[in-house]
């Protein structure tokens, strides 16, 4: 069809006919479901299994190994997903940008229960929003029950709360005001010490690492400020959020976004020099959104990124500022951003063929579609990437995987992928357990 229309077509994937692919996903149960059901049906049995070994002196019970085998299959099956759609979409722009843009709001799945939300948090939050508006991205992240339990704003708020008066009827009135009698929830931010307050990490990493980048000119008072729009975006829970197990799976019972105003500092805010005024509730939040989205850094720094991504790991200055501008112009439209980078002279000359060292997960895909593998089991893959450095939502620090070769090309992991190279070649299904191991150093 030629190039041109090639990749007209990818910047529109639901063009894209791809029911092939998704033909064969139809097996992994999980990946369709919400929150909520993943909660109920697979970390649920967990904590009850916890309880009874508590009951039984600390001995693991058979209950609760297959609790957590089960509980651990959730993961595994995204991992899945994310390695089939990658071997076999039609939409390849689509799931290339999929694993950019989760990359860039990186969350971990070990970090308690937000096993249970990154499921929904990359089909709802991530997905849809590859090629839209970088505002809407930038609101279905800050929104994500995933994004708020992973940087700790649920736990967010106004040291000077609770602001009763502003209590929302469906918490009842009782003994603070007429009704029903209901006591208020108990709120979300308690520190070691029992006392409440303000959680800094996502205002920081949200101007940081999602928007504005690294020394952009904001101040420590500038992350203060957002972090105070931000008290009261929390997880849905019309019962409990406490800071032990308990409460976080009552929260994620519901794992719903959720605006408290008991718990928001409602005062007046300054970010980056633009007034909130008070009393604005969940709009402060919003409104930081949108003055970060807007700001001439986060062009740059958007554009930076997916020029490293798609041309080299220093890409020439030209298509980053060809990018920013057009990012700018279009009010943040990815789509027409991306495009420009894909139509530049700098992403088709012959010196950014083969400039780019591919990441483990890059590596595995291109030689399953290379060597034409039939991937009739994904799990030895998504295994096999444990084993070449590279574990599926398991990134720990909100930076996510590196995207530049320093990270990726040294002996060890080398010898690893020259390891998997040789045993895919074998058609070995061992792949994950052979990968380093002492069949490989013998010969």
């Amino acid at each position: 069809m030629g190039l041109d229309r090639y990749i007209d077509q990818q910047l529109h994937p639901e063009r894209i006919d791809d029911s092939a692919a998704t033909a064969r996903l139809t097996g992994l149960t999980t990946i369709t479901l919400s929150s909520r059901e993943i909660q109920e049906r697979y970390e649920r049995p967990v904590m009850q299994a916890r309880r009874e070994k508590k009951q039984n002196d600390g001995e693991p019970t058979p209950e609760m190994r297959e609790a957590r085998q089960k509980a651990q299959s959730v993961l595994l099956e995204l991992g899945e997903q994310k390695v089939i759609r990658a071997v076999y979409s039609e939409r390849q722009l689509q799931e290339v940008l999929t694993d950019f843009w989760f990359n860039h709001f990186n969350v971990d799945a070990r970090k308690g229960r937000d096993r249970g939300f990154i499921t929904e948090y990359e089909r709802e939050a991530i997905r849809p929003h590859v090629l839209g508006h970088f505002r809407d991205l930038l609101g279905a992240t800050a929104k994500s029950p995933a994004m708020l339990f992973y940087l700790d704003n649920w736990m967010s708020a106004d040291p000077d709360g609770p602001h009763i008066e502003t209590m929302p009827p469906q918490f009842g009135r009782g003994r603070f005001g007429a009704g029903i009698g209901a006591r208020p929830p108990r709120l979300p931010a308690q520190k070691k010490n029992g006392q409440k307050g303000l959680n800094e990490n996502y205002g920081r990493e949200l101007m940081e690492l999602h928007t504005l980048g690294v020394d952009c000119g904001y101040t420590q008072k500038d992350v203060t400020e957002v972090a105070r729009a931000f008290t009261g975006w929390t997880i849905r829970n019309p019962r409990q959020v406490g800071g032990n197990a308990r409460g976080m799976f009552a929260a994620a019972q519901d794992d719903g976004f959720a605006f408290d105003p008991r718990i928001h500092d409602p005062g007046q805010k300054v970010v980056l020099g633009h007034v909130i005024k008070a009393g604005g509730g969940q709009s402060d939040g919003e409104q930081v959104l949108d003055i970060l989205a807007g700001h001439p850094s986060t062009a740059h720094f958007i554009a930076t990124k997916l020029a490293r991504r798609f041309v080299s790991d220093t890409p020439p200055a030209a298509i980053v500022d060809r990018a920013a501008a057009r990012f700018t112009q279009t009010k943040g439209d990815l789509r027409e951003v991306v495009r420009t980078i894909l139509t530049s002279p700098e992403f088709l000359s012959p010196d950014a063929r083969n400039a780019k060292v591919k990441t483990p997960f890059e590596f595995v895909v291109s030689a399953l579609r290379t060597t034409d593998t039939e991937v009739e089991d994904a799990t030895i893959y998504v295994r096999s990437l444990q084993q070449l450095g590279m574990p599926l939502y398991m990134c720990q620090p909100p930076t996510g995987y590196a995207d530049t070769a320093d990270a990726w090309v040294n002996t060890g992991a080398l010898v690893n992928r020259m390891n998997f190279a040789l045993r895919l070649a074998r058609n070995d299904k061992d792949l994950a357990l052979a990968i380093g191991g002492p069949e490989f150093q013998k010969k």
